[in-house]
């Protein structure tokens, strides 16, 4: 089976792929620095009426930090492996190629931006 067409060069492929790896690496040590992402235990005995509240509003804040961090990190491997298999920078939706510019600004983009108007 061929690789579907794309209009990107090996360079600006390259240069994608350069990003996506600092993008993937900041993000692993985003999150090995924030822990697991499940937030820490309130010892409700130890801190007033307020404390508890910025407690429990920090976990809410540290817990989407997370699932975000763990979405885009999963977009990232996944633009990753598609560069690695010759499917990068085609569109998910029709199949035609996806601007370069448009691939710098979202490097984990699945679809041109015609297709992304429709959705």
């Amino acid at each position: 089976m061929t690789a579907p067409h794309t209009a990107l060069t090996p360079e600006q492929i390259g240069q994608i792929r350069d990003e996506l790896q600092r993008t993937l690496g900041r993000l692993e040590r985003s999150m090995k620095t924030n822990g697991n992402g499940r937030p820490a235990e309130i010892d409700q005995s130890a801190v007033g009426r307020l404390s508890r509240i910025e407690a429990i509003q920090n976990q809410g804040f540290t817990k989407n930090l997370h699932d975000r961090e763990r979405s885009q990190l999963e977009q990232v491997t996944d633009a990753l492996r598609r560069i690695e298999n010759g499917s990068y920078g085609v569109c998910a939706g029709c199949r035609g190629p996806i601007q370069f510019e448009r691939l710098l600004v979202f490097p984990e983009t699945r679809t041109c931006n015609c297709c992304d108007v429709r959705n």
